[in-house]
């Protein structure tokens, strides 16, 4: 097995962005979800509400993020001032307190999502962990995600769910950090401990999926026909819901590369 691609989402619920490596850190692959659309309230907004959310375009850049969008100028989010306004926010059942950024880039969001937002973002203040319920610790902090750092997928799962479809879809609807090639459909199930080039990771949870996948990241619109999960619901059906996918947790830093060996363990 190996890394077929790379990818993370600087912007909580944006466009993927393709790398060819990431480094890891505290909180999983560096730059991954640590920036977060709210509502006035503090209140996480993601592509399950606002489809809008997955054209837009995020790059990390020096000292903040180069966002870009369907009929907008290019916009430059400057990382807030460690001294700046602080936001409280709520992602599922967690409160963090996290940095607000510049008006004018939330102005810009706005415009573009057609209602008033906050843009969060996570820095040194910022306290969250993975959820404890599967083998998390303590030491396991995240960013924005929904409840762990990491999620892989392997191609063959993919490819046996669009063999079930009339019209296949792809990767993109299930926003993974890891996509694994060289294994059989779902092998990703039953892993415990895998070895990615030189970086362990622990199996925690299989990823449950909701409505989000059936957004398209190319429109921003539902499929009508509920599609990937109507099609899930007849052979991927768990007591805890529909899952495609498996959350882990990195059991030490490095770089993860594209083509990278991939090693149960």
């Amino acid at each position: 097995m190996f890394v077929r691609s790379i990818h993370i989402h600087p912007i909580k619920s944006t466009a993927a962005l393709d790398l060819e490596s990431a480094v890891i850190d505290e909180r999983g692959f560096a730059h991954d979800r640590r920036w977060m659309v709210v509502d006035e309230d503090g209140r996480f907004l993601t592509g399950r509400e606002i489809g809008r959310l997955v054209l837009i375009r995020a790059r990390p850049e020096r000292g903040g993020l180069h966002v870009e969008a369907p009929s907008m100028p290019a916009l430059r989010v400057p990382a807030p001032d460690a001294d700046g306004e602080r936001l409280r926010v709520t992602v599922w059942d967690d409160t963090v307190d996290a940095a607000r950024a510049d008006p004018d880039s939330e102005a810009w969001l706005g415009e573009f999502l057609g209602r008033p937002v906050r843009l969060a973002k996570v820095d040194a203040r910022s306290e969250r962990v993975a959820e404890p319920d599967h083998g998390a610790t303590a030491e396991d902090r995240i960013g924005f995600a929904d409840g762990y750092p990491f999620l892989a997928i392997s191609q063959a799962s993919l490819d046996g769910l669009n063999a079930r479809m009339a019209s296949p879809v792809p990767m993109r609807r299930f926003r993974p950090n890891l996509v694994i090639e060289g294994c059989e459909p779902h092998a990703e199930d039953a892993w415990r401990r895998i070895r990615v080039g030189e970086v362990e990771f622990e199996a925690l949870k299989p990823c449950t999926r909701c409505v989000f996948t059936t957004v398209d990241p190319a429109t921003g619109a539902r499929d009508p026909s509920g599609e990937p999960l109507r099609t899930l619901r007849d052979y991927r059906r768990s007591p805890n819901g529909l899952t495609f996918g498996m959350n882990l947790v990195a059991r030490g830093r490095g770089t993860v590369r594209v083509g990278d060996r991939v090693e149960p363990l």
